[in-house]
């Protein structure tokens, strides 16, 4: 396992993986595939120097002939795969781009897997394909029962992965993580979204009553845990990975507030999403046997994601002034202009 292919590399996870990988493992040699599209970011890994141990290619995980042709030049043995469109408000505005890369893409991902006979590929997965948990916690043997076009379409690739393990024995490991916070995410997510706003003095737009609940991990975390399936997990198998930090998204809000000293004001109620979950929960007993613990509590998760949006303007505010600005106000204006 000395080159890995990690597909969607500029992306939130997929950045912060690749910075795990080169602390914990810098014997690996790393390539990063990415389409760049609107949350994939090169200044996630700006601090990264081209050479023998990490090269960067931009490009579609759905077209075979790149995919094969990076394999093939770099003589890649393990794919690790976070590409993917992957927010729920988005694919209600636009499912047909979730379907290309979570369902073709993965596709694509798998065929080379057992072509180039690779040692191992890992399909990173969501908490979100469980759908709605009311009470207790979701194992990995239960059923799937997805409510939006996104979570649909990432249940979708974690069929495909375990029937090409059954069908063909691809060496093909899931994880599914819980909500993930920290460095570098993409602010149209609720915690950067909110920190963001926060720091605009801008209102912070609730779904609802505010009472959808959810895991925070830190993104560390979440990584180290993607490095244990990697390394010691089973092929054929799921691993959930989450931290058991459930909280509402008024708790997350007030919270946030808190810790930049603004005004509980801040928050306004929108009118709900379509479909909208009302509670993740994940048991992790399956990963933590095999050594894996959380190191972060939520409200240090919390803390030191909130801390580095306020020392890294430079990173968020012009992606807030870019495309970001026209979703954001198709997304939420009229709501909030309405008062929820």
């Amino acid at each position: 396992m000395r080159k890995l292919l990690i597909t969607g590399g500029a992306g939130f996870i997929g950045s912060n993986f690749v910075h795990y990988l080169r602390r914990h493992h810098p014997d690996y040699g790393v390539v990063v595939l990415d389409k760049l599209t609107y949350a994939g970011n090169l200044d996630n890994l700006k601090d990264l120097a081209e050479g023998p141990h990490y090269q960067f290619v931009r490009g579609d995980i759905a077209d075979a002939a790149l995919v094969d042709e990076v394999i093939a030049r770099h003589q890649i043995n393990v794919i690790v795969n976070f590409a993917a469109e992957t927010h729920v408000d988005r694919s209600i505005l636009d499912p047909g781009a979730f379907i290309r890369t979570d369902v073709e893409g993965t596709y694509t991902l798998l065929e080379a897997t057992r072509k180039w006979k690779l040692e191992r590929m890992v399909q990173v997965s969501t908490d979100e394909v469980y759908g709605t948990v009311p009470e207790g916690h979701a194992t990995e043997e239960d059923k799937l029962a997805p409510r939006s076009p996104y979570s649909a379409s990432k249940a979708s690739g974690d069929l495909l992965a375990l029937a090409y393990h059954t069908t063909y024995g691809t060496p093909v490991l899931l994880t599914r993580g819980a909500n993930t916070i920290g460095p570098c995410q993409y602010p149209e997510k609720v915690v950067p979204l909110f920190v963001t706003n926060a720091l605009e003095d801008q209102p912070l737009p609730i779904y609802g009553e505010g009472k959808a609940v959810r895991d925070y991990i830190h993104v560390d975390d979440h990584c180290a845990g993607i490095a244990t399936v990697l390394h010691q997990g089973e092929p054929g198998r799921a691993y959930n990975i989450g931290a058991g930090n459930e909280v509402n998204t008024v708790q997350l809000a007030t919270a946030i507030l808190d810790l930049l000293g603004k005004p509980h004001s801040l928050i306004s109620f929108v009118a709900d999403r379509p479909g909208h979950d009302m509670r993740y929960a994940l048991d992790t007993t399956r990963l933590r046997a095999l050594g894996w613990e959380p190191r972060y509590s939520f409200a240090e998760a919390l803390a030191h994601t909130v801390a580095w949006y306020r020392e890294n303007e430079w990173w968020w505010r012009k992606l807030k002034s870019g495309e970001f600005r026209e979703y954001y106000r198709k997304q939420y204006a009229r709501p909030l202009a309405e008062g929820g």
